[in-house]
């Protein structure tokens, strides 16, 4: 993974930041089923993604849990406003 960069911080209304949520979300179940795919090479009957360009099931698990902390950290932050 590529180096942490500068924080930022900005504000969005709590509509716009579950759209956030939802897009994030879809982006770390498609590097989860990308690596499920590269580790098993298999995918679920009836199931139709597009697989994540990567070649190891390594690379695309420490992206899918990039993205599920980085839902995790906004889910606290809105958690703490309620």
């Amino acid at each position: 993974m590529p180096a942490m960069g500068k924080d930022c911080t900005f504000t969005l209304n709590e509509n716009d930041v579950g759209q956030l949520l939802d897009g994030l979300a879809i982006r770390a179940e498609s590097w989860e089923r990308a690596a499920d795919y590269l580790r098993d090479g298999w995918i679920p009957e009836g199931d139709i993604f597009v697989i994540e360009d990567c070649s190891e099931p390594a690379e695309a698990d420490a992206i899918a849990k990039r993205y599920r902390s980085i839902i995790k950290k906004i889910e606290r932050k809105m958690k703490n406003l309620a």
